[in-house]
């Protein structure tokens, strides 16, 4: 392999994007993507909600509230530019209890200090918008939420590298660095590896999560936007909800369930990711999950619910110094390589304007 000036490991949707922004930044010179397997999106970049988040679940102070209200209006821009389909339908937050309303409104505290065009409202109102939502006193109304197809998104990504003279060599993993300028890690579920192998991630493993999801027999159109719970705030998970994909159906999902085994010393470590990990044993059934889903809106029936869609996989990060997951994005870099060690969501929604963010720290460098 003739010497690349930047090697990228990892095709997903971060690894492409800052393939991107570092060919555009510097136009003359050799960037090459390796992707371990035969095509692109195979993993969390293909298997996620495609949906574009506007950027409220996180705290001001955070790369994921940095960058995902601008990372969203770009995506959001390029597939309309592209003519990719998209499905601007909006987003429901709803609370279903008086005991959730504190937390609904921090939600909406840290959407007003993130800068996410959204607004409270009543619970009329949040009908008004879907009929079948179901909410307690009031709710949050995020205009700018909207879904994609991942899988479209991502061989989009592709041929616009190729046709830009990024090299994206698939079916190659990593193998060494090939004496490249400088290295960007981007693997996503085995990014913490490969950053060992580099002197990185020694604090750090990754925990794999299962989400899985159930596809709703209704024509499309029986929802008119996502309809959302209003999330824990001791997890970096949002929730069962009920999804409208890009097709106008409905999925009700995900569950997001740790690997059993790898992450069983884990679990025992830490109370409350326990904790999480039991509750997760019962969404392994569909009559649970639509059970929950039933919380959010009428007429959810367990008739309708009767196939399993195919599972997300979330390349989620654990600190092993404090024993608990990484809430934010995580980089880890010298003046030869950067790893991105936890790009999970809103990780898709904000790749445009995190991929720039990396390729300015390598400028920088």
């Amino acid at each position: 392999m003739t010497r690349p000036d930047f090697l990228v490991i990892g095709a997903g949707v971060i690894g492409l994007s800052v393939a991107r922004a570092l060919k555009r930044r510097h136009r003359g010179a050799r960037v090459v993507v390796l992707e371990k397997e035969p095509r692109v999106a195979v993993h969390a970049s293909g298997r996620n909600s495609g949906v574009l988040h506007a950027g409220f679940y996180y705290s001001p102070d955070s790369l994921k509230a940095r960058f995902t209200r601008t990372g969203n209006a770009l995506l959001t821009q390029y597939c309309l530019e592209r003519k990719l389909a998209i499905r601007q339908c909006g987003k429901l937050v709803l609370a279903t209890c008086e005991e959730e309303l504190p937390r609904l409104d921090e939600l909406h505290r840290r959407g007003v200090a993130n800068g996410v065009q959204l607004s409270m409202i009543d619970a009329d109102d949040a009908r008004a918008i879907e009929p079948r939502a179901k909410a307690f006193q009031r709710a949050i109304w995020s205009p700018t939420t909207s879904t994609v197809d991942p899988h479209t998104v991502m061989d989009s990504l592709l041929r616009d590298a190729r046709d830009e003279g990024i090299d994206v060599l698939l079916g190659t993993p990593f193998s060494g660095h090939h004496g490249a300028g400088f290295v960007v890690n981007a693997a996503g579920l085995g990014a913490v590896a490969i950053a060992q192998q580099f002197g990185f991630a020694r604090h750090y493993r990754m925990l794999p999560f299962r989400g899985a999801y159930v596809l709703s027999n209704e024509p499309a159109g029986a929802l008119r936007t996502h309809l959302y719970p209003v999330p824990d705030p001791r997890f970096p998970f949002l929730g069962v909800h009920l999804t409208v994909k890009v097709d106008g159906t409905v999925k009700i999902g995900p569950t997001a369930r740790p690997p059993w085994l790898t992450g069983a010393r884990l679990l025992v470590m830490n109370r409350e990711l326990r904790q999480h990990a039991w509750a997760e044993l019962r969404k392994m059934s569909r009559a649970h999950l639509v059970t929950l889903a039933s919380r959010l809106a009428t007429g959810v029936r367990r008739a309708d619910y009767t196939r399993w869609g195919t599972p997300g996989v979330r390349a989620q990060l654990y600190d092993t110094r404090r024993n608990a997951l990484e809430m934010d994005f995580v980089i880890e870099r010298d003046d030869r390589s950067l790893h991105v060690l936890n790009a999970v969501s809103p990780g898709f929604t904000c790749s445009f304007s995190f991929a720039e963010h990396i390729a300015g720290m390598i400028d920088s460098r």
